[in-house]
């Protein structure tokens, strides 16, 4: 009889470590992958901010919201007319993207791609602070 009873003890024994391997398999916690760990200090999104002078840096721009950053253009450094151009442009290059333009301040634009969102009233703020300083 004593040796029936090892030979269960045994087979206990075996059943034990086999359920707790299968609980581990089936654990929902997922490893973080290798490759990710060194890429941690790249930011995944980026905003450029761009004082054009030329109707040519326009495409420099678009490129730059086709790559996925968002970007803050001053058109403080141009003229009227010119910068009437770059916004039409730009909000040509907006539109194939499905991106969003917005005016920030008198002379300033946010330009977004798709996977940013823009929340708040800033330029009816700017504008209030530059009411209030008159």
């Amino acid at each position: 009889m004593d040796d029936e009873y090892n030979e269960q003890e045994e087979y206990y024994d075996q059943t034990t470590s086999t359920n707790a391997t299968t609980n581990v398999r089936n654990s929902k916690v997922v490893p973080f992958d290798s490759s990710n760990r060194s890429n941690t200090s790249t930011p995944n999104s980026q905003i450029d901010l761009v004082e054009p002078r030329l109707y040519g840096d326009a495409r420099e721009i678009a490129t730059q919201l086709l790559d996925g950053k968002a970007v803050i253009v001053n058109f403080s450094q141009m003229d009227a007319n010119t910068a009437v151009k770059v916004v039409d442009f730009l909000n040509g290059a907006i539109f194939a993207i499905d991106g969003e333009i917005k005016r920030i301040g008198e002379q300033i634009f946010l330009c977004t791609p798709r996977n940013f969102e823009v929340a708040g009233k800033l330029a009816a703020t700017l504008k209030n602070m530059g009411q209030s300083e008159m």
